[in-house]
């Protein structure tokens, strides 16, 4: 796998093997493409006991979705899940990894616990497990640029279907 730079990531778009909705083209750093919180998260739901971690475990039945109209506070150990506002569609020969922005990272913010990998060929928004491993609370807003889209070149093709394929909310 070969990691795109700007200029490919650029001719990429203008061919339509990568969209981004909505896309401004100052979104494409140097070898990434920043992605922008949505106007929503989920909560994870306290107080209940255990969560039973089976095949059939469905975290939608954990956790509550709020608005993100206002600052979020997300306090030290806090894990909530956020989703990008904009509908990523890779070709089947492209995926990539999300990854955080050093700007949060070092005030102690995680984009993702474990699943940064995006599937070639998915045409769906991301959703973010973000996590406040800080001593401090901080405060999450919507439409900020919290993390980016490292976008490589697969060797083969193939298309997601998985359990997410569709996903366009949280």
């Amino acid at each position: 796998m070969t990691v795109l730079t700007r200029d490919p990531i650029l001719a990429e778009i203008d061919a339509g093997r990568i969209r981004l909705e909505p896309f401004e083209r100052d979104q494409v750093g140097p070898a990434s493409i920043d992605l922008t919180l949505g106007d929503e998260i989920r909560v994870i739901e306290t107080g209940e006991g255990p969560i039973s971690l089976r095949a059939d475990v469905d975290y939608r039945d954990h956790t509550r979705i709020e608005a993100l109209d206002r600052p979020y506070v997300l306090l030290p150990g806090v894990t909530i899940h956020g989703i990008t506002r904009e509908r990523i569609t890779l070709a089947s020969d492209l995926c990539g990894f999300l990854e955080g922005r050093s700007r949060f990272a070092r005030l102690g913010l995680m984009i993702h616990v474990t699943s940064a990998f995006v599937q070639p060929g998915v045409s769906n928004r991301q959703v973010l497990e973000i996590s406040n491993v800080s001593g401090h609370p901080l405060e999450i807003h919507a439409g900020v640029r919290i993390c980016q889209l490292v976008v490589l070149r697969a060797e083969g093709q193939a298309t997601y279907r998985g359990r997410f394929a569709e996903q366009d909310e949280l």
